[in-house]
């Protein structure tokens, strides 16, 4: 009995290493494609804020795509998320005080504050009738937002931004758990 178990513990064991290790890839290596500079919507995905502040891992996702907005101001900035339990305003709106702080005119942000999942926050093709986009989140979440946008029709381009180190180890397994939960509901 002892061996049956050990041999079945191993087999999980091995099977977790290969799965760990081929998401990790997946993972980085859409992180690391850049996006093309000429796509006319950049949809930014929400994250957890902190009352009416962003979270560091929102406002790093934030800068990015203000960055990215900043090299091609025709580009429209649709912000996402809705309201968490413990947040005073929207994702969204969080992400709209933030680029008007910026200097982006409101004109050019378009506003998504209901969604509470990445696939809600990419019906904005339905909201918006979008078809192309970049699509801007932390590293580690890309590669589960490309094929979301991609079983939605929506030809997206990643553009990562970092993942605050401190939060870093839980956003990985979170996310490894959260594709392998998209893998068996298709």
């Amino acid at each position: 009995m002892r061996k049956t178990i050990f041999i079945l513990f191993s087999i999980l064991l091995f099977f977790s290493i290969i799965y760990v290790s081929y998401t990790y890839m997946k993972i980085k290596q859409t992180a690391s494609i850049k996006p093309p500079k000429n796509v006319s919507y950049i949809i930014v995905l929400g994250a957890k804020v902190n009352g009416d502040q962003l979270s560091k891992v929102l406002l790093y996702r934030a800068e990015t795509a203000l960055d990215y907005w900043e090299k091609k101001q025709s580009s429209t900035i649709i912000v996402t998320g809705g309201k968490g339990s413990e947040e005073e305003i929207t994702e969204a709106a969080a992400l709209l005080n933030f680029f008007v702080e910026q200097g982006v005119p409101k004109e050019r942000i378009l506003v998504e504050d209901k969604s509470t999942s990445t696939y809600e926050n990419l019906q904005t093709k339905k909201l918006f009738s979008i078809n192309e986009a970049v699509i801007v989140s932390n590293d580690f979440h890309l590669f589960r937002a490309l094929e979301i946008a991609n079983e939605l029709k929506i030809t997206a381009y990643p553009l990562a931004a970092k993942t605050p180190k401190s939060v870093k180890l839980v956003l990985y397994f979170r996310e490894y758990a959260a594709i392998m939960k998209m893998r068996f509901t298709k």
